[in-house]
């Protein structure tokens, strides 16, 4: 806690200037991601079409060429750069763009790396060898998140914060739940054996970072922040039955599902479908632990002949968005079908977006939980970039919120004023959940005044991260 408060001490005010390699998926959000918060952003892409697109919709500086044009760094400046992010298609680009961005004297490297064969302990090339500060892999990203949310016996999401001493836990409201057509004031006063907080609500299209007076409906998805011990009783009130996932069907055999298949306990039963007859060949040989099935995952007799009815969860990887989300649709469906209502909520599905703007729509149409590789990449790399002022970002599934954990610097407005006391435009947008003081998490309320060095958790709109680290940083 003392060396986070030193290097607060230490942040200077200056603006930090990014250059962005590479326009596709990743870097387009990026770049949107980094003005946002208010950094100076620089971009390097050879499509015409990308940089039309990007001209239309950022406030960045754009440069139409070759990621490898030595003239192309020099019209970016790129001497007075503070950080590169190569995210190009190509591995060996980033790798060596890295090396390039090097000579230039620029002090931070982040590199999109595909290939798992880079960058780790064991590897013939590590990061100081390529110069790479941090490797980033979207897909073993997205694949370890899957893998620990299939490993929790709720099967729904279950975020740990604080190094694990405190926990959010994401949950659908049922018909018959306690919690069901209740304030957060009534919520409060009924439930007050133990501390917790409703932090945010998913109702439809909408996140609601909620007040005392919110109420909460059935069907909405809650999100929910406690202490790592009071958890147990948390999941009871919820109604929230313990299951371990020991049958799981992966729809799409690329990177993201067969990494997945690869990571999951010899215990799970794990069937995947691939459309491709020669990749599901390939598989065959390189999953010996999982069944590797030929078909289109997306025909509903397909799914029935898998044994899609058996499986305790379902999960689509494939490349394309609507496949993926009118697959968990369809599953969703024949699993609800088949199964008596008291058990439905056991049976999950997990759907991976590739567009940002399809994932609320993907949680409100039978998906129980909607990942995105270039959100679960942008909170990476924007959590190790402002590790001085950020202890971590971590973007909730299926919301339009994140959990940002920081510690208050010294004169930060943070510490000038009471919670009540904070600007009201804030309000429905940012909420502190809990402050840790005294050795000990405890629950934010109005009167709790946030002191110089204290830390907290705190839950936004995704769009208020920026005034989050401005609320917290002098």
């Amino acid at each position: 806690m003392l060396n986070a408060l030193k290097k607060l001490k230490k942040s200077q005010k200056k603006s930090k200037n990014f250059l962005i390699l590479g326009l596709g998926g990743i870097g387009y959000y990026l770049a949107k991601r980094l003005l946002d918060e208010d950094y100076s952003v620089t971009a390097i892409e050879a499509n015409p079409d990308l940089v039309r697109h990007a001209d239309d919709n950022l406030d960045a500086r754009i440069i139409n060429g070759s990621a490898m044009s030595i003239a192309c760094w020099q019209e970016a400046a790129a001497d007075q750069m503070d950080y590169l992010i190569a995210v190009t298609d190509n591995d060996a680009i980033n790798m060596m763009t890295s090396m390039i961005a090097d000579k230039f004297g620029i002090g931070c490297k982040i590199a999109r790396v595909r290939s798992l064969d880079f960058g780790h302990n064991e590897a013939v090339l590590q990061g100081e060898d390529l110069k790479i500060d941090l490797f980033i892999h979207p897909e073993e990203l997205a694949a370890q998140e899957i893998a620990r949310l299939i490993k929790r016996t709720s099967g729904d999401e279950i975020i740990d914060i604080a190094l694990g001493q405190m926990q959010v836990l994401a949950a659908r409201i049922r018909d018959d739940s306690p919690l069901a057509n209740k304030t957060l004031i009534d919520i409060a006063k009924a439930y007050n054996e133990f501390p917790f907080r409703v932090v945010a609500i998913s109702r439809g299209i909408t996140t609601i970072i909620p007040g005392g007076k919110h109420e909460i409906l059935p069907h909405d998805q809650v999100l929910i922040m406690a202490n790592k011990d009071d958890l147990p009783r948390l999941i009871e009130l919820t109604g929230l039955q313990q299951q371990r996932r020991n049958r799981i069907m992966i729809l799409g055999g690329g990177l993201v599902g067969s990494r997945l298949a690869e990571l999951l306990d010899k215990d799970i039963q794990v069937r995947l479908i691939e459309k491709d007859e020669q990749r599901a060949t390939e598989l065959s040989s390189a999953l010996p632990h999982t069944e590797v099935l030929h078909g289109n995952g997306s025909d509903k007799h397909v799914l029935e002949e898998a044994g899609l009815l058996d499986m305790d969860t379902f999960i689509a990887t494939t490349g394309q968005n609507e496949t993926n989300i009118m697959s968990c649709l369809l599953a969703k469906q024949l699993m609800d079908m088949e199964t008596e209502t008291s058990l439905r909520n056991l049976k999950k599905t997990i759907c991976m977006v590739n567009n940002t703007d399809y994932m609320v729509l993907a949680s409100t149409s039978g998906s129980d939980i909607v990942l995105n590789k270039k959100i679960l990449a942008g909170n990476e790399i924007l959590t190790y970039i402002s590790r001085s002022e950020l202890l971590s970002v971590m973007h909730m599934h299926g919301f339009d919120a994140e959990v940002v954990d920081l510690i208050a610097a010294p004169d930060s407005p943070i510490t000038r004023k009471p919670l009540a006391a904070l600007d009201s435009s804030f309000t429905g947008h940012i909420i502190i959940g809990s402050v840790f003081r005294e050795g000990s998490w405890h629950t934010a309320v109005g009167s709790t005044h946030i002191q110089e060095g204290n830390r907290a958790i705190v839950i936004c709109n995704s769009d208020y991260l920026k005034e989050v680290r401005k609320m917290f940083t002098a």
